[in-house]
């Protein structure tokens, strides 16, 4: 959030801050699939970014998008815009191409593909728009600001309206609009906390970065974390220039406004380059920042929140009482001072299944099949078996328990109050009872369905008891 000055300004301080904000799974499909439906992965399906993965595959359209948030918006009588990335897949033409506009958009100006500043295709409602490289006409996080500003200024007036802006920054290929391309020229990834530390005694994934790293996996990764916040600059403008356009339409203080991700991103941790995928705190952590009626300003919550909660909360706002099969559940009654935050949750569950190649990578010849994502310098990221799902509590004692599903059966734990960077890993250490005991957790949480994950957050069965 560093080069977020006027976001942190204008939605930050004039609202509130959640100071614990997670993904449930930390890769673009699956957790953009889990904020449009309230659900954890293992509920709405979608494992990676493939259409193998039920990323924007033609089951996902049958059966989830139905499900949607924007579908129960539309419901209730919004109007409702997306402009921007949707799901890592969309677009492709065997599951129907830039026709196919997901249910409950009136207003559709979606991305084909993955991230893109230039030289990328958008769905307007249907019908392919092509798009070059000239930065006034085409330059995708100021064409997301200029469309919405122009939803804003021409919507139908004293009618609600739900608008999702989904820009490419901070993705790669982190391309900069030109007026940011000397910012932050002398800045790099910082070196504290697990920075080009080896992770031993941790999954096989994460001990096969090399250590420490090579000179030029650090001036790749600082040149990524230098160009990702020059990206940044553009949302920062973005951000203001839809607050600003919402004063003068007189609607700014009717209107909430939600600013988060669907991943957090790792700069050197472990010796890992970068991406994400990973269950440490680096890449499971995400900003939310929220202002919008009632909402006193200058708040910070430490509750812990889930971009499976963001859904129902929209629900709640447009006067939903119940959040349906969602997982998730509304956090207005955090932000309300006068309500209760007793029954809160104090757990909760994360989840990922892990992508690879099934051929060998013939840049990375020590590099055999079923890894994924080795760069630079054949470091890889991902593998079929880094598939994890994980607990993680927020309480006297910040604990995380995970188990992979690889033929080690491999388990990770860590104290997060005492070892907040996750170096060393408890799992052979700890009271076997309270392996037992997250176990038995891990499993309720991987099982639970809709109302029944709301249950089981409210248990007694706490670990700092």
């Amino acid at each position: 959030m560093t080069p977020m000055k006027k976001t942190r300004g204008l939605i930050g301080d004039a609202g509130v801050v959640f100071a614990n904000a997670f993904a449930v799974t930390p890769l673009c499909c699956p957790s953009r699939s889990a904020i449009l439906t309230g659900k954890y992965p293992h509920n709405h399906l979608v494992r990676n970014n493939s259409l193998s993965g039920n990323c924007s595959s033609a089951q996902w359209q049958k059966v989830m998008e139905p499900q949607a948030i924007p579908v129960y918006m539309k419901k209730s009588g919004y109007q409702t815009f997306y402009a921007g990335k949707y799901l890592n897949q969309y677009g492709h033409p065997t599951v129907g191409g830039v026709a196919h506009v997901p249910m409950g958009w009136d207003h559709w100006h979606g991305l084909v593909g993955n991230s893109k500043y230039y030289n990328y295709t958008l769905s307007v409602n249907g019908a392919a728009e092509k798009h070059g490289d000239n930065y006034q006409r085409d330059y995708l996080t100021d064409l997301i600001a200029n469309r919405s500003v122009e939803f804003l200024e021409s919507r139908k007036r004293h009618v609600p309206f739900f608008m999702v802006l989904a820009t490419p920054a901070c993705h790669s290929p982190w391309t900069e609009a030109p007026r940011y391309s000397k910012s932050y020229i002398s800045t790099k990834a910082p070196r504290h906390g697990s920075f080009n530390v080896h992770g031993k005694n941790k999954h096989w994934l994460i001990r096969q970065a090399k250590t420490p790293m090579k000179n030029t996996s650090i001036q790749f990764l600082d040149n990524a974390f230098r160009k990702r916040w020059q990206t940044l600059l553009s949302v920062d403008d973005l951000v203001e220039k839809v607050i600003k356009t919402l004063e003068q339409v007189k609607e700014l203080n009717n209107t909430y406004i939600f600013y988060t991700s669907d991943n957090g991103y790792h700069t050197g941790q472990f010796s890992l380059p970068i991406d994400k995928r990973q269950l440490y705190e680096f890449d499971i952590r995400v900003p939310l920042l929220v202002r919008g009626p009632g909402i006193k300003p200058k708040q910070n919550i430490k509750e812990p929140v889930l971009n499976i909660d963001l859904a129902p909360t929209f629900m709640n706002i447009a006067g939903y009482d119940t959040w349906k099969s969602m997982d998730g559940r509304s956090f207005l009654p955090l932000v309300d001072p006068s309500q209760n935050k007793t029954h809160w949750r104090t757990d909760f569950l994360v989840e990922y299944t892990g992508e690879g190649k099934d051929k060998a990578d013939p840049m990375c010849p020590h590099v055999g099949p079923g890894e994924t994502e080795c760069f630079p310098d054949c470091v890889c990221e991902d593998a079929f078996n880094n598939t994890y799902a994980c607990v993680r509590t927020l309480s006297k004692i910040n604990l995380q328990y995970c188990e992979f599903a690889d033929r080690e059966n491999f388990v990770e734990v860590y104290n997060l109050t005492s070892d907040p960077h996750q170096l060393t890993n408890l799992a052979k250490a700890v009271d076997p009872t309270l392996l037992v005991k997250m176990n038995q957790r891990l499993i309720k949480l991987e099982s639970c369905s809709g109302s029944d994950c709301r249950t089981v957050q409210q248990e007694e069965d706490r670990f700092d008891s």
